[in-house]
């Protein structure tokens, strides 16, 4: 029953997401400063819409004799493609957000993970492009397309809780922005004074 109760509760933030990018809002930004990390992902979501409106088609040719049948993978199809749009709305709509005033920088990934980190927790940042990400205890690793561009490492762990329910404390969080040196820049900036926060690295060679 808990495992239904988060699937339902997370496919209702993914139709909120599809009223909020229809309207042209976004979520839980208020006076603080947006950063997206969803640029270019379009092309990728509208190729897997694609495949499946074909395989729609496929299906109901393949189908058109057995009407329970035919019935049952449209709605599967249907509901696919809810999800895949409900997933690029809320890439959109739930940008990272930096609130100075607040004193939190607010991680994201479409709607399951929604991370506030205190700015004084933070020991250091840094732009740092990877493609690869292994798992280890104390890390969180937010890809997008397979890439995070920003490493922050935490002076002690904060909460993160998974899509499931389950607490993981963590102190390296990698993320990506699209404008990742402009985050990382600001990070430096508001963080608390005094602090030795590195300035942001350049991307390796190649």
């Amino acid at each position: 029953m808990r495992t239904i109760a988060v699937l339902l509760r997370h496919e209702l933030r993914l139709l909120a997401s599809l009223l909020l990018w229809v309207g042209r809002r976004r979520h839980g930004v208020g006076e603080g400063r947006a950063f997206g990390y969803a640029r270019g992902q379009g092309a990728v979501m509208a190729g897997f819409g694609f495949v499946c409106l074909i395989e729609t088609f496929t299906m109901s040719v393949l189908l058109r004799d057995w009407p329970a049948w035919h019935t049952a993978m449209l709605i599967l199809d249907v509901y696919t493609l809810f999800l895949l749009a409900g997933v690029y709305a809320a890439w959109q709509v739930r940008p990272h957000v930096l609130n100075d005033d607040g004193g939190t920088l607010r991680v994201r990934h479409a709607a399951h993970v929604d991370l506030r980190i205190p700015l004084d927790r933070i020991a250091a940042v840094r732009h740092e492009t990877r493609s690869t990400h292994e798992r280890a205890d104390g890390e969180l690793n937010l890809a997008v397309g397979s890439q995070t561009s920003v490493t922050l490492e935490l002076t002690e762990p904060v909460a993160h809780v998974t899509f499931l329910g389950r607490r993981r404390d963590v102190d390296v969080v990698r993320l990506h922005a699209d404008d990742a040196r402009d985050l990382v820049r600001e990070l430096v900036r508001v963080v608390r004074p005094g602090r030795n926060v590195p300035s942001p690295s350049p991307d390796p060679p190649g």
